[in-house]
């Protein structure tokens, strides 16, 4: 068992965690208190996100789609795999 004395952060109290425990710098925890007891858990990872916002920018010949562009005739499907593409 490790000791760590609590100390003032700001407006907030704040626990040091000694490097034993294997915290990485920047994980976000819950804390909660229970009955008494302070409780500290890493939260899991959140999923990352994809920003493609540098895509656009970066290919000017690619154009929203117009209402009119969206449409498409109705074709009937070949559900029978009669023509079934050679491959």
């Amino acid at each position: 068992m490790a000791k760590s004395k609590v100390f003032k952060s700001g407006n907030s109290s704040a626990v040091r965690l000694p490097a034993s425990f294997g915290a990485v710098p920047g994980t976000l925890v819950e804390v909660r208190e229970e009955q008494g007891r302070w409780i500290v858990e890493a939260l899991p990872p959140e999923p990352s996100k994809i920003d493609i916002s540098g895509f656009a920018g970066s290919m000017p010949w690619l154009k929203p789609l117009s209402d009119d562009d969206r449409l498409f005739e109705e074709r009937e499907l070949d559900w029978e795999g009669k023509h079934r593409p050679r491959g």
